[in-house]
């Protein structure tokens, strides 16, 4: 296989998903590649540490922050939500 193969395939590598041979095929490429190896191995160590990290907390407060910035830039974003239930037609409730 060629080395573009390989080069298709670091992304795949780097987040852990090949299979047990295509990793060990991607290996042994590297060890004759130095270019493509320290590809490899750069991305895996930025996929592993952002892994590491704790997940990001989105809040209304996130949400409001990211809005007013939207807003200062000139920018009028559309919500997308459907309107809420309590602001539908109300019918007479006759007895």
């Amino acid at each position: 296989m060629n080395s573009d193969f390989y080069r298709k395939l670091v992304d795949l590598y780097a987040a852990r998903e090949l299979t047990e041979e295509l990793d060990e095929m991607m290996d042994a490429q590297a060890y004759n590649d130095p270019e493509l190896a320290a590809e490899m191995h750069s991305l895996r160590d930025t996929v592993d540490l952002l892994r590491a990290q704790p997940p990001v907390e989105y809040t209304e407060e996130t949400h409001q922050r990211i809005l007013m910035k939207l807003y200062a830039r000139g920018a009028q974003p559309e919500m997308t939500a459907p309107e809420p239930a309590h602001l539908q037609y109300h019918l007479p409730i006759q007895s």
